[in-house]
Order: C-alpha cells, then structure tokens, then sequence
C-alpha cells in the first residue's frame, strides 16, 4: 500500500505547490516598506518608491493597474532598475503602467530584459555559473527609455546625474546591467559629490564588484534588483540562488554593505528588490511575493 499511497501524496503536494506559485502567489502584489538612516543628522526624511523587474506583458492588467496605483503613496523620488519589458508589445502597457509616477523625480537604469526578450531556458541552467548567453529578439527598448526620460527621468545607464527632491540634492551614479558585463564603472567613477545630500548608486544585477566601487566612492544608498529574491524560497533557507555574484542572505531587502567610513558616516547601505515579475517561461513565485518597496530615508544618529 506505501508503494502506490506515497508517491500520490507526493505528486498532489507537488501539484498543489506549483498551483499556488503560479496561480496565486505570482500575482500578489506587495508593498514592502524600510526604513533607512542614510540622511544628515536632522534631516527630515525622504521617501523612495523601489521599481523593479516588472517584465511586463501586454495582457498583464492586474500588474498594471497595481503599478499605476503606487502613485497614491506619494513618494519623493521613483527608481527603477531595470528589466522592465518581457515583449516587444509591452512598452506602451509599461509606460501606461508607470504614467501617474513619471509626473514624479524619478531615476532609471535599463538592464538585459530592456534589450533582449526572455527564451525558454533549462531551470537547472541557474546553478551553475556560466558566461555564455543566447539572447532573444531585441525589444524597443529605446521607446521605453525615450517615453521615460521625456517626462522627466534620468537615465543613469552608464552615467551620472543630479536632481533636487523635496529641497535635498541628490547626485546618482549608475551603470548598465553588469550580469551581461555592460557595466562601465570607469565613466562614473570618482568620488561622490561631498556637497550633496545624498548620493545614491544604481545598478540592475548586484554585482560585489561594481557595489564595491561605488561604496569606495562614497555612494550611501545602492538600490538593485536581478536577483527576483530567489523568485522560489524554500522556507528557513531562503533563496536557492541569486543568479549573480551576491551571497543568498541578502538577495533581498535592506543590507548595509560597508561600514562608516571617514568621508560616507553613513555607510553603504544596499537595497535589492525581489521585483515585480517573472519569465513568462518560468511564471511561478513560492515564498517571495512580487513587491515595490517604498524606502524611508531618514537621519542617521549624530
């Protein structure tokens, strides 16, 4: 009786768990919340709306419409880090999606799933580190970046820029999607602005390489995304892999990456988002939700 009663728990388990990834749990949409002490002694705070892997579809209205709706919170800044499309019909749902945010100061880097539509790829494929990449068709991703930057945006693929939110100066670095090596660290590097208010660093695959850099130039807040927080978490684990160079304990949420430092008191704190999409040829989430972070930024202790 084992022999046959066993397996068929198995497979109903099985069955039952794939269910929920890829019926329920892939569609619902959280709002995580942090709390970060990256300002001036006596700063009043700053909020940042965290945007990243949508990979968005033209039919994905439910995303859409939770997307446009981040924009009652009322953030003082947007980012998004990339990996915003999955079809080269999904610009215009984006741009819809993010429309009542880009009336916003916001900041942007595109990344791989900009540039190149997802293929079908062997799951396993992810444990094991490999340089080679068989890219899909290229996607119209400078309409995506156009349709940005016209309202106001900056593109920080690759560059620096500056914007004044809530009467604070704000100075960004940002490089192009390291997980394909398209980061160039060597036009943005130097020293951060010390006459800003902030500094903040932007890149799509959390890559310890690239972090490094910018911690040593003295950037207080690094905001990612890549990793889909291990997109499957197996609970009291976490994240199987990351698919890239960060270690599992933080391919999620808020972690300080450097220490104090003489010229960065605060430190380096580093922000990976789990994201908002999938694949469509691996649409499925278990034990990490898709999610926008909003970021509260406030005074560090004197």
């Amino acid at each position: 009786m084992r022999w046959y009663t066993l397996p068929s728990a198995a497979v109903a388990a099985g069955t039952a768990t794939l269910g929920y990834a890829s019926l329920y749990e892939r569609t619902r949409w959280t709002l995580r919340r942090f709390d970060v002490p990256v300002l001036a002694p006596g700063s009043a705070p700053l909020t940042v709306l965290h945007l990243s892997d949508l990979h968005m579809t033209a039919g994905q209205r439910s995303k859409q419409e939770w997307v446009a709706s981040l924009a009652a919170l009322e953030p003082d800044l947007v980012v998004d880090t990339g990996d915003n499309l999955a079809g080269a019909d999904a610009v215009g749902p984006t741009l819809r999606a993010l429309d009542p945010l880009l009336d916003l100061p916001g900041a942007f880097v595109t990344a791989s799933n900009d540039y190149f539509a997802p293929r079908p790829k062997n799951p396993f494929a992810y444990f094991t580190r490999t340089d080679k990449r068989v890219h899909g068709e290229e996607l119209p991703w400078r309409d995506l970046r156009d349709g940005m930057t016209a309202r106001g945006w900056l593109d920080l693929t690759n560059a620096t820029g500056e914007l004044t939110v809530a009467g604070r100066r704000i100075s960004f670095a940002g490089v192009d999607d390291s997980h394909l090596r398209r980061d160039r660290y060597d036009l943005v590097e130097g020293p951060a602005d010390p006459t800003a208010d902030l500094r903040i660093g932007l890149a799509h695959s959390p890559e310890p390489r690239v972090l490094d850099r910018f911690a040593a130039d003295g950037h207080e807040l690094l905001l990612c995304g890549h990793t889909h927080g291990g997109q499957l978490r197996v609970p009291f684990y976490g994240a199987l892999v990351t698919n890239c160079g960060i270690d599992r304990a933080r391919a999620r949420w808020l972690h300080r990456w450097a220490p104090p430092a003489p010229g960065r008191p605060a430190g380096t704190w580093l922000h990976v988002s789990a994201g908002l999409g999938t694949s469509p040829y691996a649409p499925a989430r278990f034990a990490c939700p898709p999610e926008a972070t909003l970021l509260t930024l406030t005074a560090r202790e004197p």
